[in-house]
This record gives C-alpha cells, sequence and structure tokens, in this order.
C-alpha cells in the first residue's frame, strides 16, 4: 500500500562550475597563435517545483539524494563549456523546508509554484581572459565554483479549507466519505484513521476542501495517541470544524476536551473559525443528549446530522459555504490557493 509521509530528510546539492580552458589557437599560417580558453559552464541549480497532483512526500523518502548537473569545461577557441541542468525536487502544496539541526522554516512553499534553493557554481575563466601586454600566453584559468551541498528537513502540512476535529469514531471519514469521493477507511473501533484523508465537494460553484484529520484523545497535544503526530495538519486549515459523537458517554464533555488538546498543541488553533456538528443523530438518545448539548453550550450554534439517513447535511453544507464566503477567509483562502 502506498504510504502517507509527512517529514523526511534529504540531502541535496547543486552543480559545481566547469574550469576555465587552458588553450592556444592552432593554424597552420598562424605561428604565434594567442590564448584562446574558453569559459567553463555554470554548475546546475536545486529547484523545489510544487505539484498539485502531489499530496505526501513518500516520493522522497524513496530517493533521498538530489544532485544537479555539474557544468563542462571550456574548450579552446573560446568555446563556452555547457551549463549543467537544473535538479527538480517535486513537493505537495503546503510544504515547509526546514533547517535539519534547529527545526527554523527556511522556506514555506505554500503559495510558491517554483523556488531556486541552492545555486550551482559559477564556471571559471579561460585563459584568454588572462592575456595582456606583458603576458602574451598565460597558462592559467580560473577553476570553477564549487557546488553547495546541504542536509534539509522537509515537512508537509496539508491545506484544507474545514478541517474534522473529533475523537476516534466521531464520525469523521464517514462525513468526509459522504460528502466527497474520498475512500476513508470508516469502522466501530479506534483509530480508524492513521493518515488525514482529503477531499473536495462543490456547493454552489464552490470547490471546498475537508480534511479528515486522525482521532485527537485526551493527552494528544502531549504525545497520546495519533492525534500529536497530525495536529500540526490543523494550523493549514481555515475554520474547524468540532464533531461531537452523540451517542459518545463523553459527549458533554468532548467539545472542551478537543479545544484544551489544541490550545496545548498550538494557542493559535482556538482562534480559528469553527463549526460545532453533532453525528449520529439516527442512534438512541441522540435527539435527547442533542437538547442537552444545546443547553450547555447554547452560544454555539450545533448542526446534527446523520450520515446514515443523510439528515441535516445539505443545512452543514449551506453552513460550509456561508462561513466560507466571509470576506476575511476568502482572502487567506486564495492567497493559500496562489
Amino acid at each position: 500500500m502506498f504510504g502517507f509521509s509527512d517529514e523526511t530528510y534529504i540531502d541535496i546539492a547543486s552543480g559545481k562550475g566547469g574550469n576555465g580552458s587552458v588553450s592556444f589557437r592552432r593554424e597552420k599560417y598562424v605561428p604565434k597563435g594567442g590564448p584562446d580558453g574558453g569559459d567553463g559552464g555554470k554548475g546546475g541549480n536545486v529547484v523545489f517545483v510544487v505539484k498539485h497532483n502531489l499530496k505526501t512526500l513518500q516520493h522522497l523518502k524513496t530517493k533521498r539524494n538530489y544532485k544537479a548537473e555539474n557544468g563542462q569545461q571550456g574548450r579552446g577557441s573560446r568555446r563556452h563549456g555547457r551549463d549543467g541542468e537544473d535538479i527538480e525536487i517535486p513537493v505537495p502544496p503546503g510544504t515547509l523546508i526546514k533547517d535539519k539541526d534547529t527545526g527554523q522554516i527556511i522556506k514555506d512553499l505554500t503559495n510558491e509554484t517554483r523556488w531556486v534553493y541552492l545555486l550551482g557554481g559559477k564556471g571559471g575563466k579561460g585563459n584568454w581572459h588572462f592575456r595582456t601586454s606583458r603576458r602574451q600566453a598565460p597558462r592559467y584559468a580560473q577553476p570553477g565554483i564549487e557546488a553547495q551541498e546541504i542536509r534539509v528537513h522537509v515537512e508537509l502540512r496539508i491545506i484544507a479549507d474545514i478541517g474534522f476535529v473529533g475523537f476516534p469514531n466521531a464520525g469523521k471519514s464517514s462525513l468526509l466519505n459522504f460528502l466527497t469521493n474520498a475512500n476513508s477507511k470508516v469502522a466501530d473501533y479506534p483509530f480508524t484513521t492513521k493518515i488525514p484523508h482529503l477531499g473536495v465537494f462543490n456547493y454552489d460553484d464552490m470547490d471546498i476542501i475537508l480534511a479528515d484529520i486522525p482521532g485527537i484523545i485526551e493527552g494528544a497535544s502531549h504525545g497520546a495517541g495519533l492525534g500529536y503526530k497530525f495536529l500540526k495538519h490543523i494550523s493549514r486549515t481555515e475554520i474547524l470544524a468540532y464533531l461531537i459523537d452523540l451517542s459518545d458517554d463523553r459527549f458533554t464533555t468532548a467539545y472542551q476536551t478537543l479545544k484544551n488538546e489544541l490550545k496545548s498543541f498550538a494557542p493559535d488553533l482556538i482562534k480559528k473559525k469553527r463549526i460545532f456538528i453533532a453525528t449520529k443523530t439516527d442512534l438512541p438518545d441522540a435527539m435527547k443528549n442533542l437538547e442537552e448539548l444545546r443547553i450547555i453550550y447554547k452560544n454555539e450554534e450545533i448542526y446534527p446530522i446523520s450520515v446514515y439517513t443523510g439528515e441535516g447535511v445539505d443545512k452543514l453544507k449551506r453552513a460550509f459555504r456561508f462561513i466560507l464566503s466571509d470576506q476575511s477567509t476568502a482572502e487567506k483562502r486564495n492567497k493559500n490557493a496562489g
């Protein structure tokens, strides 16, 4: 099975510049031909290219070394050595290039399509550049500039309009599958979803990108369960959809627990726009639990749904569309898409 990889380390190197040439003009009727060594070619660059068809960094785990081509040496008759070809490294949208030691972000490729990171070395000058009236036969040419080599940490943070957060089995995968053509695994045991899933659905001529983030449990921000590994992906979503399972005994405290975990991981996460979804309204006692939830969270608009019956899903779609139409959210969204 093709795996999901959201971080890895790779070794990258630009190309070395080609050496300049030491050459002298040699023609039958020109007994004192001067220097004519050409310049070396420039080394290739290391270029990161954002590819929207990529959703993971798995390909960087199977190939970890990337080196651009060296520039070719100059030749006689002032012929320039061929420039080395660039090496292009394809990555998905939302990729970060980070320092391998400090973790500091070197470049966020979210709004980029092509970024030149390491420049190839310049080619050396041939000996014809060094001729003077006193030195008419220089036997010296410049060497090419050496390549740059570095190891970098590459990390992916998926980009979505709305991210589903909730306990395991809250119904995130079921809702994603209902709304989109995603194929997220669904079952009645914890941690069915072990990797983030993306899906797109169109409503009122708007494409809405949804992300199913693996279930969060209490203590996730400190490493418990699977949540910690994927909480970072929530940072790139514009809106958080909190899914509360009405059949779960913890339905009255789930919302606050989720918020606490997000706040512990990154305080800014709970400042994001949110939508409150109560799931599994078709199960016994669900409607009674829903009324209790509405009393506890009387200042929140709660959207009750059942993907089994379809109840409430159309209203939820309209809510997604409405909240994404907010001008400030739309501006951020267009910036991410660009």
